[in-house]
């Protein structure tokens, strides 16, 4: 019988936490911008994920898409099996629009929601969505929309 190769699967953990503590939208927000290419986010959407511990301090960040004047791509998979990998217990979504207007879409409404009940499920705590510009911020956590 003839056995066929198959790829082996390494997981592997390297934690290099920035000692950062997110604890409120406007800090989130202040490490958003810090990472951040001000310079194009006028031009395009982007998303990006900051993946925390348990105590709140910033693991990493993430960039998960760019995307085109209007809109980007957040794939739930992605962003979870980040989180997994590196054993985040906390999440915090953030795009920004282009226009400078911060009023969530019905897009970014649907993927908030699909986001937050997925991490139910893995028992990962999604703290915020945040829609940024250069000078403001929109929170879905402050909102009561999480």
């Amino acid at each position: 019988m003839k056995y066929h190769q198959v790829s082996e699967i390494q997981v592997s953990y390297s934690p290099n936490i920035m000692g950062t503590i997110v604890s409120t939208s406007e800090s989130s927000y202040k490490v958003a911008l810090n990472n951040w290419n001000l310079d194009t986010i006028e031009m395009f959407e982007e998303a990006k994920v900051l993946f925390l511990n348990n105590a709140l301090k910033v693991i990493g960040i993430y960039s998960l898409s760019k995307g085109g004047i209007s809109s980007s791509v957040e794939d739930i998979r992605l962003i979870l099996s980040i989180a997994l990998k590196s054993i985040s217990t906390h999440i915090i979504l953030i795009h920004n629009h282009p226009s400078t207007n911060l009023r969530p879409s019905k897009a970014d409404m649907d993927i908030t929601s699909k986001l937050k009940t997925a991490c139910e499920f893995l028992e990962i705590k999604l703290l915020d969505h945040l829609i940024i510009n250069k000078e403001s911020y929109y929170s879905f956590a402050d909102e009561g929309l999480l």
